[in-house]
């Protein structure tokens, strides 16, 4: 009996095996494919989709007192988006403060079921002949109101469209961004580069993210999620903490939209009639007023 317990106590090696056979070990994160996907096809469908379904079907099916194709595009987004936005925070290889993320997705489905109701009405708006590319008072089916009053009430529902719907929606889910971006960084030396896949898909995201900064007026708040990221990823550097193919997507995607917003701003820098319609420190012309504008005028 003592001979076995000096072979114990006598294996140095015994004990460290043990805790190596315990320890946790580091896998590398997979590239999540089928949920960049879906988020991918669903903002194309759902969002950028939206006003355009409601061009092309015809107006008799969808009567202006009930909800268009638009709104149940929109109502069908506000369940999707947190949906998947959840499913990518399980996924996060490190945890996440919990409690951040479901207040978020909470702001996030409230500002956005905003945004449905006032975009619905504007979406009429539109089909009675209101110009994008003015604001409420110079919109000649406005204007003319009686009582004037009356014209208080709709830059009321501009405000909530354009403003508070937009900064209740967009600021919870470039946090969540943030935090699952934050979460994708380990000392692991044999992280999995970003495939094929997410080549593929970096295009219609950065396309898309390009759509939502600028036609939803969120340019600044878009500026200050990039130069968070930025700093995240050079802080991350510095503990010797390297990106996994997930956070590399997100980067990349933004990096890209950000170039593409310039070029934006660019090719309509001389526009006098964008250049009065946005006066603000950003000259960010939205995509649908330059439709109104040039295109929808034009034909």
């Amino acid at each position: 009996m003592e001979n076995v317990r000096k072979r114990r106590g006598s294996d140095p090696h015994s004990t460290a095996g043990v805790c190596k056979e315990n320890a946790p070990k580091k896998e590398r994160q997979p590239f999540h494919f089928d949920l960049w996907l879906c988020l991918t096809l669903q903002n194309w469908i759902l969002d950028f989709g939206r006003p355009i379904a409601m061009i092309v079907l015809p107006l008799e099916w969808f009567p202006l007192n009930k909800p268009s194709v638009g709104d149940y595009f929109h109502m069908i987004y506000n369940v999707v988006t947190p949906f998947l936005l959840l499913k990518l925070m399980e996924r996060a290889p490190r945890p996440v403060p919990r409690t951040a993320v479901h207040l978020c997705i909470i702001t996030f489905v409230m500002g956005a079921s905003i945004h449905l109701v006032g975009d619905s009405i504007n979406h009429r708006l539109i089909l009675s002949g209101y110009q994008l590319h003015l604001s409420v008072r110079e919109n000649p089916i406005i204007k003319d109101l009686k009582p004037a009053s009356l014209i208080d009430s709709f830059e009321l529902l501009y405000f909530y469209d354009e403003h508070l719907g937009h900064l209740m929606w967009y600021i919870p889910f470039f946090i969540i961004v943030l935090i699952y971006f934050s979460a994708c960084f380990s000392d692991s030396e044999d992280q999995e580069k970003m495939p094929l896949s997410g080549w593929l898909l970096l295009g219609p995201s950065s396309l898309y993210y390009w759509y939502l900064a600028t036609e939803g007026q969120i340019t600044g708040l878009f500026l200050l999620a990039f130069l968070a990221m930025f700093t995240v990823r050079i802080f991350q550097k510095c503990k010797g903490l390297a990106p996994d193919s997930n956070s590399s997507f997100l980067f990349y995607s933004f990096s890209v939209t950000l170039l593409l917003v310039f070029l934006w701003v660019a090719y309509l820098w001389d526009d006098p009639v964008l250049r009065n319609k946005y006066p603000g420190l950003f000259y960010v012309p939205e995509p649908w007023s330059y439709y109104t504008l040039h295109i929808r005028e034009s034909h």
